[in-house]
């Protein structure tokens, strides 16, 4: 994943051009020769980012799969005849265990598979990568570890090695109550604005950073994980609990001054 003048920058297949395809690619075209595939594609030319059919994006070396979660399995069964052998496989999706399953079941043995979860958007990513978190799994083709090397590297990338079933376990919480919490908070709007405590400024910040996510990202947070609804059901038991208790509080005497 290096290159030079006499190693020129190598291809990439970007399947996938939305937000975050979008947001793959700006970051980078410095290293690879872009190829992208989206039944969606702009019409517009796009800076550093070679429009194609989607054989052509499938025949590059790297080859990544920016699309939501359930479109996976139709992708896999669509790129497969197109894949080189010995290509890299990479998926960005937010439930592991589903995408990695897909893969591996849907994808010729001759090509190696890193499933990945960019812990970030675009709203998130913003100012830039440095530092921000992505998870690795290990699905086949043992290349997760040179992946991991060139994301720290050259992108500043804090890299989390895990398994699709544990990334699941602990997403199923740290994305899975998030996007629940600040759900509920959109629609409780509007809210106050100018009359806030520092902790409340930055619940909202929280809420902005994915209230402009497409739907189905928050329908593979929530559906798709196999965690999510257990996690869901807990949190919502708990609240339900404490307004309990918070009913049954006696009212506080206020005595005349």
């Amino acid at each position: 994943m290096s290159h030079s003048p006499e190693n020129p920058r190598p291809r990439l297949g970007l399947i996938g051009f939305g937000a975050f395809g979008r947001l793959v690619a700006r970051h980078l075209a410095p290293f690879f020769v872009i190829h992208a595939y989206d039944p969606a594609m702009p019409a517009e030319p796009v800076s550093d980012v070679s429009p194609g059919a989607l054989r052509v994006a499938a025949d590059c070396p790297v080859v990544i799969l920016a699309a939501p979660v359930p479109a996976i399995p139709g992708i896999v069964a669509a790129i497969g005849p197109h894949l080189r052998p010995g290509a890299l496989v990479l998926d960005v999706g937010s439930v592991k265990a589903v995408a990695a399953t897909a893969m591996r079941d849907g994808l010729p043995g001759h090509v190696a598979i890193v499933a990945t979860h960019p812990l970030f958007g675009p709203q998130s990513a913003r100012d830039g990568l440095r530092g921000l978190k992505i998870a690795l799994c290990e699905v086949r083709g043992g290349q997760t570890r040179q992946v991991a090397a060139f994301l720290r590297r050259h992108l500043g990338l804090d890299v989390i090695l895990t398994t699709p079933e544990a990334h699941d376990r602990d997403a199923a919480v740290v994305q899975g109550l998030t996007h629940l919490i600040a759900k509920v908070m959109v629609r409780m709007e509007p809210l106050p604005t100018r009359m806030t405590t520092r902790s409340f400024d930055l619940l909202m910040q929280a809420v902005a950073m994915v209230r402009h996510d497409a739907p189905e990202v928050f329908d593979a947070i929530e559906r798709a994980n196999p965690y999510a609804g257990a996690v869901r059901r807990s949190f919502v038991a708990e609240a339900a609990r404490l307004a309990h208790d918070l009913s049954d509080a006696p009212e506080p005497a206020i005595r005349a001054a």
